[in-house]
């Protein structure tokens, strides 16, 4: 197939900050077939970029094209400014199909596409913000701007059926448009880590995730006095970085735990140091899918997790993780201790993870989202 014939999909993402959804976005740009789609990529404001993506965009041969205008909060003229600039991108690039990512790029770039006559357009949320993110009235606005754009929009991709029953409960596209696509993970790189623990003796808990309020941290902190009552030797790992740090440090030291707390800040190993927990847990608010969950199970780890989002699909309601409600410090704490009392039913978790972990592989999404750039391109 010649260039000419090529399929070009430009893919265009609020911000390539580390987290799931620029990563799930790289791979969707970086691992198509190479004879059969042209990939090129917007992104707008990136503050902590990952781990040498320019590099490898441009090892690739991939177009990237940032537009600092494109920010993450409401801000009038920014967004207009942003929302300019696309429309001549997209002018310019003369895309077959337009796949937005995120909130904020998902709008303002379907718009643009829209109105700059892209054949066909496409949209990742990459989960929601309807809940745990803003106020009610910002909550309303976001889901009416949502219920707008589905109008403009080809396919919804969600990452779990969960996701696309919760945009569809509120007003907000049609059963046809839905496709789930679960995001995708380099398992063999995972599995093939050397573990790492951070602490010489005694039951690691750990968790990752930018420190955010939507993760949910506080309420591990929380639990810890809990559960180092039981298990004194037990030491609690936090992965990641963000504005919530200080925060969480000064409420371990108000609780009197901050010796047993190790906030590790941003970390290329992560998978080495998941391989070396022994219990992992995600106390998020809101989650579309949990990305590092998908990784916890490669490695087979015994898993706490709450009851949100796309969360409990993903562990088989259960049968690959402990599931407790959000917000909930005593739930956390009453099922990370079951699991440390109970090695036998920890491990047996662990092995239904590890196996269920392979529908999770980043080729089997490529494959996937492949099939739907094919399917929306024979609907000419």
């Amino acid at each position: 197939m010649g260039r000419a014939d090529m399929t070009r999909v430009l893919h265009i993402i609020t911000r390539l900050d580390v987290g799931g959804s620029a990563e799930n976005t790289l791979i969707s740009v970086l691992r198509m077939p190479k004879e059969e789609f042209a990939c090129s990529l917007i992104s707008g404001r990136t503050v902590d970029p990952l781990p040498r993506l320019i590099h490898t965009l441009r090892e690739a041969g991939v177009p990237f094209f940032e537009i600092p205008f494109l920010v993450r909060p409401v801000a009038v003229v920014s967004d207009c400014r942003a929302l300019w600039r696309m429309w001549r991108l997209i002018r310019s690039l003369r895309p077959d199909i337009v796949h937005t990512h995120s909130s904020k790029a998902g709008f303002l770039g379907r718009l643009a596409a829209k109105l700059a006559g892209v054949p066909h357009i496409l949209y990742t949320p990459h989960g929601h913000v309807f809940r745990g993110y803003f106020s009610r009235p910002v909550t309303r606005a976001f889901i009416m701007l949502e219920r707008i754009g589905a109008r403009w929009t080809d396919r919804i991709i969600t990452l779990t059926d969960a996701e696309a029953e919760q945009h569809l409960a509120l007003g907000i596209g049609r059963p046809g448009q839905f496709v789930t696509i679960p995001s995708g993970i380099d398992l063999d790189a995972i599995t093939a880590a050397t573990p790492r623990r951070m602490v010489p003796r005694g039951p690691v808990i750990g968790t990752v995730a930018r420190l955010a309020p939507i993760k949910g941290h506080a309420y591990l902190v929380a639990a810890a006095p809990a559960i180092l009552q039981a298990f004194p030797t037990a030491r609690f790992l936090f992965v990641g970085d963000g504005e919530m740090r200080p925060t969480l440090e000064e409420q371990a030291r108000a609780l009197g735990v901050s010796d047993c707390m190790i906030f590790s800040g941003y970390r290329e190993d992560v998978a080495s140091l998941l391989a070396g927990m022994d219990l992992v847990v995600l106390p998020s608010l809101n989650e579309g899918m949990g990305r590092v969950l998908v990784m916890a199970m490669a490695l087979g780890k015994p898993i706490v997790a709450t009851n949100v989002g796309g969360v409990p699909e993903l562990l088989a309601n259960g049968a690959a993780g402990r599931l407790v409600p959000p917000g909930d410090a005593a739930a956390l704490a009453e099922a990370v201790c079951a699991l440390l009392q109970d090695p036998g039913q920890a491990q047996a978790l662990g092995e239904f993870g590890r196996r269920r972990a392979r529908c999770y592989d980043a080729a089997a999404m490529v494959e996937s989202l492949a099939k739907v750039y094919r399917d929306v391109m024979e609907e000419d």
